[in-house]
């Protein structure tokens, strides 16, 4: 079999997404008979077919779902190739680095020190985001490394160097009459019926059942917690959680979170090699300054 071209799996994809050939033509910009010329090609060269077809629409067969499951990293990571193709040619050259707001902040800014002492460092440009989108944004090629939480990110696809690891603490409205223990427990905060756990989007954009609050950023969550809405369980340098109006309260049986410095596991550049290391340089510094 022939290599299979992006355009035949972009085609593929969004037909795949519809379940419909009308509305994916009219989603690429083309009529519907060269696209269901297309998505005929591309199964007679794989020699199976991709899609059951009814006059309502389409499903996918077995093999279409094999495929749709590959295709979509398979583009991502063309288009990321090509985002860190273009930034590797520009005149100016940068590393960008995502991280989530907030988070960090002493070893963010422990690392940039280093890297701008660097002479051979490429300059860092910050991104932020929030959860799930520093994964994103290194498989998209937005990013070129990331630091990232072992405890809450998935490193699916990356390679990763741990930089520090960390005691967690619940973030409590200060008037709730938890926030006056030292310390707490997991068991503590489960099943609280005036602070039900808040609820993050899974990576697809759903969200799990619960009676939490559904957020989907930092600042959302820190007011909820400050109106006695939810209990959060944190890092404990995350910073822009934790508000006047907020407690942290050590969580004593809290999984560790590890912050790493994450990057795509094919890449082969010495500037994000480069950088690393002086990411583990900064956050072997930082934590010796700590415990001096």
């Amino acid at each position: 079999m022939d290599d299979l071209e992006t355009r035949e799996l972009r085609y593929f994809v969004t037909v795949a997404e519809e379940l419909h050939f009308g509305r994916a033509a009219a989603r690429l910009g083309m009529s519907q008979p060269p696209l269901s010329r297309a998505i005929r090609q591309l199964e007679q060269r794989i020699g199976t077919e991709l899609f059951e077809r009814n006059p309502r629409g389409v499903t996918l067969t077995a093999a279409g779902t094999v495929l749709f499951g590959d295709a979509g990293p398979a583009l991502a990571a063309v288009a990321a190739a090509g985002r860190r193709a273009q930034r590797a040619g520009r005149r100016t050259r940068r590393l960008v680095l995502a991280v989530k707001a907030g988070a960090d902040h002493e070893l963010l800014q422990a690392f940039l020190d280093v890297q701008d002492a660097d002479p051979d460092a490429l300059p860092i440009e910050v991104v932020f985001g929030e959860v799930h989108e520093q994964a994103a944004f290194l498989r998209d090629g937005t990013a070129d490394i990331a630091l990232m939480h072992r405890t809450y990110d998935d490193l699916t696809g990356f390679d990763a160097e741990d930089l520090r690891t960390e005691q967690q603490v619940a973030i409590l409205p200060r008037t709730h009459p938890l926030a006056a223990r030292p310390a707490l427990s997991t068991a503590d905060l489960r099943d609280l019926p005036d602070l039900p756990a808040a609820r993050w989007p899974r990576v697809d954009g759903t969200y799990p059942d619960g009676p939490g609050p559904e957020v989907r950023s930092q600042a959302q969550l820190a007011q909820l917690v400050a109106l006695g809405r939810t209990v959060i369980v944190i890092p404990r340098s995350s910073r822009t959680l934790q508000w006047p109006e907020h407690v942290a309260v050590p969580v004593l049986d809290a999984a560790l979170a590890t912050t790493v410095i994450a990057w795509p596991a094919a890449s082969t550049s010495p500037d994000v090699a480069r950088a690393v290391r002086n990411a583990v340089s900064a956050a072997e510094t930082f934590a010796a300054s700590r415990t001096a």
